[in-house]
């Protein structure tokens, strides 16, 4: 028991050193993405009617749904996964007769998605989530976009579990595809007429939308790998309680063991003792 503890001791600092670094890239992200959403609100509002010709405005052509699944490679992480997928059935029972097909990262999800026989379009085993750089998410993203403009999906969705604390991660479902360009404000519409662009909004917007989908990839894989990691900690941290409980309770019982032990052999020399003076 003393051996398990260590290693679950062991494996928390190293949960908990990962978990710090991935929070702060997860945190430091943020004001970027939003930054570039309120960029796209606003070049979408100077587009006005202009925008529903864009294909990646537009609800597909195809009839069926894809859905990125973004798991762990590894368990040992409490209810991380099982959380993730209950969600995702909750989504397909709240979705009945919906032809939905994945594309999957994590071997645990992977895994999982095989066993229901749910049809998986691509599994991305290499490089592992843990290994995230912004390559990965522009690849994925990529990825996902032709998919959509190819004809076979409605939409894009990305499952995954948002990062919140320390002690709280959601598993959610977004809409990735296509862009929802946030409505501009009186004001900022107002702005927008008066701003001279060079060179025009449809080639800014053309340069605007891959990056606003890589940016979105790349939180949601960063939100998942730091949820991964926070949930791991836990299920570390209250293993090596349950080890330190559990390693009192058998000393108490080895303790009471060895004095019964001893008890039983002074009875036994007192006994023979008694005996011998009798004769």
């Amino acid at each position: 028991m003393g051996n398990i503890k260590q290693i679950t001791r062991a494996m928390e600092m190293v949960a908990t050193t990962k978990l710090r670094r991935f929070q702060d890239r997860a945190v430091s992200s943020r004001p970027y993405a939003q930054e570039i959403a309120q960029l796209l609100g606003r070049m979408s509002a100077a587009m006005g009617d202009k925008l529903h010709s864009r294909p990646v405005f537009a609800p597909g052509q195809g009839k069926a749904v894809a859905m990125l699944v973004v798991g762990s490679d590894r368990g040992l992480c409490g209810a991380y996964n099982s959380a993730l997928f209950a969600a995702l059935e909750s989504w397909l029972e709240a979705h009945p007769g919906t032809d939905v097909r994945f594309f999957v990262y994590g071997k645990r999800a992977y895994q999982y998605l095989q066993k229901r026989g749910l049809p998986i379009e691509r599994y991305f085993a290499d490089p592992p989530l843990e290994k995230i750089d912004y390559r990965l998410a522009k690849f994925t993203a990529k990825t996902l976009l032709e998919a959509f403009l190819s004809g076979q999906y409605s939409e894009v969705l990305v499952h995954y579990t948002a990062f919140e604390s320390m002690a709280k991660y959601v598993p959610t479902t977004i809409p990735f595809l296509p862009v929802q360009a946030a409505a501009a404000d009186a004001s900022e519409q107002g702005g927008a007429s008066d701003v001279i662009l060079e060179p025009s909004v449809e080639t800014l917007l053309d340069k605007l939308v891959p990056r606003y989908l890589e940016t979105r990839i790349f939180n949601a894989l960063l939100e998942a790998i730091t949820s991964e990691y926070a949930s791991r900690r836990m299920a570390m941290k209250n293993a090596t309680d349950a080890a330190t409980d559990m390693q009192a309770l058998l000393k108490g019982v080895y303790n009471r063991k060895r004095q019964e032990g001893i008890t039983k052999e002074l009875l036994d020399i007192v006994g023979g003792a008694e005996a011998l003076r009798g004769k």
